[in-house]
C-alpha cells in the first residue's frame, strides 16, 4: 500500500505496511488504539481476540489504585485469570526487571503496564526480552513514549535507549486520564512541543550531513504538534475530548517512531538536555521533574539558542580553525567531570561515531557556509521562545530551568555537554561544529 502524501487519522497507518516516497517501507506493530469514555472496559475482549488467558499486569503502587485494581476486576469478572506486580523498585534500571522475572507466573502470556512512562517502559523491554506480547492501559496523557519500541533504561548510571518492542494495543480511557495529575498532563504538552525542536534537527541533519529523511512523516508529526501549538491552553479544562486528542498526539509520535524505525521523528536536543539534567539529579540523589516537563523547558531553551544564533553572520573560517585544533584527550577531561560516573558511556558513543572528529566537523562546516540560507529558513519557521514559553505558563508548566531547579552551572554544563548523551546530530552540534555553542549558551544564560 501507498503511503499517503498528506496526513491522515492515526489509525490508518496501522496493521499495514506502507511503501513511501522516501524510499522506505513504513509499518506500526501497533494493532489497535482505543481513546475514550469508558475504554478500559475493552481490555478483557482485546485480550481474548490476542488468544491470551494468563495475563501479568505491572503498576507502580499510584497507578494501581487509579486503574490497576479496575482493571483486574475487570478480567475476573470476564473469568479470564491475571495477577498483578506493583512495583516496589520503579527506577527502571536493572533491579526493576530483576523484580518482574521473579513475579511473572511461569504461564503468562500477555502483559499488561498500567501506567505511563516508567512502568510502561520497564514492561515494554521487559516483554520484549521475554517474548510476550503486551498491552498499555495509561493512565496519563503525559509523554510520547506509549507507541515506541524503544525503552529508555538506566545501565550503570548511564541512560540508555534499549531495543525493545511496541506494545500490541494501547487504551486510553479518558475518564481516567482526564483525572491525572495537573502536571502530568502539562508534561504531555511539553513533550509534543518539544517535536518543533526535534523535527528541525532532523531536517538541519539532512541539510549538512545527507541524513535520509521522510518528509510524510514529518509533515504527519508538524500537523499534530501545530495542532497543539494552537489549542495547548484549552487542555487546563480537563475536557474529556480535548485530553484525548492529546493521548492520541502523544501516541502518534510513537507511531511515527515505529514507522521510521527509530527515535529520530520524536527526539532531538531537547530531549538531549533532558537525558542529561535526569542523570545529573539521580547521580546527586535527587528526583528530576517529569520528562515532558523537562522536555518543555529544554524546547524553550533550544529556541533561545536559534533567535541568538539569527542575529549574527557565523565566522566560518574561525570554525575550521577550531575544528582543526580539537583535543581528544581534552575533551575527555571534560566529559568525566561533566559526567561523573556515567562518563565511559559517553566516551563509548564518542568511540564509536566519531562525531567529534576534525575531519567530519570540516565537511560539516563546508555544507553548512554552501546551505547557510536554506539552514536559516529551516531555523525562521521555527515557533518563537515565548509563544512556547506563554503556553507552558497558561497550564502553570515550568518553562524556565530554574523552575525546575536547573541553576547556571548545571544550565551552562548541560548546553555544553548534553549533545554527548546520543550521536544523533542536533542544533547543539550545529553549533558546536561552528564554534559558537559556549558564546551563545552564556548568551541565553
Amino acid at each position: 500500500m501507498k503511503m499517503y502524501d498528506t496526513p491522515h487519522p492515526l489509525n490508518d497507518y496501522l496493521n499495514r505496511t506502507l511503501e513511501c516516497s522516501c524510499g522506505r517501507s513504513h509499518s506500526a506493530p501497533l494493532r489497535t488504539l482505543r481513546v475514550g469514555p469508558g475504554a478500559m472496559k475493552d481490555l478483557p475482549a482485546l485480550a481474548r481476540e490476542m488468544g491470551c488467558s494468563s495475563l501479568f499486569l505491572v503498576s507502580d503502587p499510584i497507578t494501581y489504585e487509579v486503574a490497576g485494581k479496575a482493571c483486574m476486576e475487570l478480567l475476573a469478572e470476564a473469568g479470564i485469570k491475571a495477577e498483578m506486580d506493583r512495583l516496589d523498585h520503579i527506577g527502571f534500571d536493572e533491579a526493576t526487571l530483576g523484580e518482574m522475572l521473579v513475579r511473572m507466573p511461569a504461564d503468562c502470556d500477555l502483559m499488561v503496564a498500567v501506567g505511563s512512562g516508567t512502568v510502561s517502559d520497564a514492561v515494554r523491554y521487559f516483554s520484549f526480552r521475554m517474548g510476550r506480547p503486551f498491552f498499555i492501559v495509561a493512565t496519563a496523557p503525559s509523554m510520547d513514549g506509549y507507541a515506541s519500541s524503544g525503552a529508555p533504561m538506566h545501565i550503570n548510571h548511564l541512560k540508555t535507549t534499549l531495543e525493545a518492542r511496541t506494545p500490541a494495543v494501547i487504551i486510553g480511557d479518558t475518564d481516567v486520564l482526564k483525572q491525572s495529575p495537573y502536571h502530568m498532563i502539562a508534561a504531555g504538552l511539553g513533550d509534543l512541543l518539544g517535536k518543533f525542536t526535534c523535527l528541525c534537527d532532523w531536517k538541519l541533519s539532512h541539510v549538512i550531513n545527507g541524513e535520509h529523511i521522510c518528509p510524510n512523516i514529518i509533515g504527519m508529526m508538524e500537523q499534530c504538534v501545530q495542532n497543539v501549538l494552537d489549542n495547548g491552553s484549552k487542555a487546563r479544562d480537563r475536557d474529556g475530548a480535548v485530553i484525548g486528542d492529546l493521548m492520541e498526539g502523544l501516541v502518534l509520535a510513537g507511531v511515527a517512531m515505529s514507522l521510521y524505525g527509530d527515535s529520530r521523528p520524536a527526539s532531538g536536543c531537547e530531549h538531549h538536555m533532558s537525558h542529561y539534567w535526569e542523570m545529573m539529579f539521580e547521580q546527586a540523589g535527587k528526583k528530576p521533574a517529569l520528562h515532558g516537563t523537562q522536555v518543555g523547558v529544554g524546547t524553550v531553551l533550544a529556541l533561545r539558542l536559534v533567535e541568538e544564533l539569527k542575529k549574527i553572520t557565523p565566522d566560518f573560517d574561525a570554525a575550521r580553525a577550531a575544528a582543526r585544533a580539537y583535543d581528544r584527550a581534552a575533551w575527555e577531561e571534560e566529559i568525566r567531570a561533566a559526567y561523573g560516573p556515567a562518563a565511559p558511556g559517553v566516551i563509548a558513543v564518542e568511540d564509536k561515531s566519531k562525531k567529534n572528529d576534525t575531519e567530519g566537523r570540516l565537511a560539516r562546516i563546508d555544507a553548512m557556509e554552501a546551505h547557510w540560507d536554506e539552514i536559516m529558513a529551516l531555523l525562521g519557521a521555527l515557533p518563537a521562545s515565548d509563544e512556547v514559553a506563554s503556553i507552558l505558563e497558561s497550564l502553570d508548566s515550568p518553562f524556565l530551568p530554574e523552575h525546575i531547579h536547573v541553576d547556571k552551572t548545571l544550565l551552562k554544563r548541560t548546553l555544553l555537554y548534553c549533545k554527548e548523551v546520543r550521536a544523533r546530530y542536533t542544533l547543539l552540534q550545529m553549533l558546536w561544529d561552528l564554534d559558537l555553542l559556549d558564546a551563545l549558551s552564556d548568551k541565553i544564560i
